[in-house]
């Protein structure tokens, strides 16, 4: 059975490895990915826990990802490229989902969409794109550069702009994710 950190590698590279840690630590996205697992599958009270969430608070700071170990991810996670990437610890992500950088998942503490958003499985999240308040992002979505998100999005859809507007499509992220799981 593969582990979650070797999907999140095969999403990377295309193939299967045993120790991925080993040709994935020259991608600075992997290498965080890699910390972020293990704060994940260790306490946070235990020596290796603290030891891997102090090497993840490193790598937080050095490349710009806020990504906390508490936020659930499904597996084939993939982040390509580094750099003021934030994602609120109560937020859920599901499998091969594709983060660019300058996005924002966030929380909203007031009116209507007060909380946290989901992402579904297989979502693709253009640069500088906002996705903010308990909103519901459904499977197989892409979602474009700069797009403000705030009300939910249905399965099999492109979404883009601001306003946002909604276009259906049963191919929205061909092309745009690779080696999904």
């Amino acid at each position: 059975m593969k582990t979650v950190l070797q999907h999140d590698y095969y999403r990377i590279s295309g193939k299967w490895e045993k120790n991925p840690f080993l040709k994935g630590f020259m991608n600075p996205g992997f290498r965080f990915i890699y910390f972020l697992r293990k704060s994940q599958s260790s306490s946070s009270k235990s020596i290796i826990g603290i030891v891997y969430r102090f090497i993840l608070r490193h790598y937080q700071l050095k490349y710009g990802f806020q990504i906390s170990a508490k936020t659930e991810i499904g597996a084939g996670f993939y982040l390509g490229h580094w750099g003021t990437v934030v994602v609120n610890p109560k937020a859920k992500i599901g499998k091969n989902c594709n983060l660019s950088h300058c996005v924002t998942i966030g929380q909203t503490n007031r009116g209507k969409n007060q909380g946290v958003p989901t992402i579904g499985d297989n979502v693709w999240i253009g640069t500088n794109s906002v996705i903010v308040g308990n909103v519901h992002v459904g499977n197989n979505v892409l979602i474009a550069p700069l797009t403000y998100v705030t009300e939910n999005i249905p399965s099999n859809s492109i979404a883009m702009g601001n306003p946002m507007q909604i276009i259906s499509n049963e191919k929205s992220t061909e092309g745009y994710l690779n080696n999904t799981i």
